[in-house]
């Protein structure tokens, strides 16, 4: 297996992971220190990206086949999808959501993840003082 193939397959096994997690746990709010390790993990990914095949392969990637096209289209829904779901609750916690909503317009799961990790923490922080 090449680097690029275990690299893949480690995402598909920890996603997985993740998933299941999701699935079986009964928690009313998120890890924010979890949702914080993964935004730094996948921005210091992101940056070796760019150091090595520049912005530029962002385009380049969605946009020489149908595959590239459909992963494009893939990333914009969910990321679109996600920011749908967190937004209420990230209101509740009156964080700016249109400064957020941009931010993860334009880095996708790096700004989503960043988003999740302040909403977990303002709601873990809220649910403290009930206490």
């Amino acid at each position: 297996m090449t680097t690029f193939q275990l690299i893949w397959l480690a995402a598909l096994i920890g996603g997985g992971a993740a998933l299941l997690t999701t699935l079986i746990a009964k928690r009313e709010v998120g890890s924010a220190a979890l949702a914080a390790i993964l935004c730094a993990g996948f921005s210091a990914f992101t940056a070796v990206q760019i150091g090595r095949e520049g912005v530029t392969g962002f385009f380049t990637n969605h946009s020489q086949n149908l595959t590239g096209l459909q992963v494009w289209w893939d990333l914009i829904m969910c990321a679109v999808i996600a920011l749908f779901v967190i937004a209420p609750r990230a209101q509740a916690q009156r964080m700016n959501v249109t400064l957020w909503g941009l931010f993860v317009g334009t880095t996708a799961s790096i700004g989503l993840l960043a988003m999740c990790a302040r909403l977990f923490w303002l709601e873990q922080q809220s649910a403290a003082r009930r206490v």
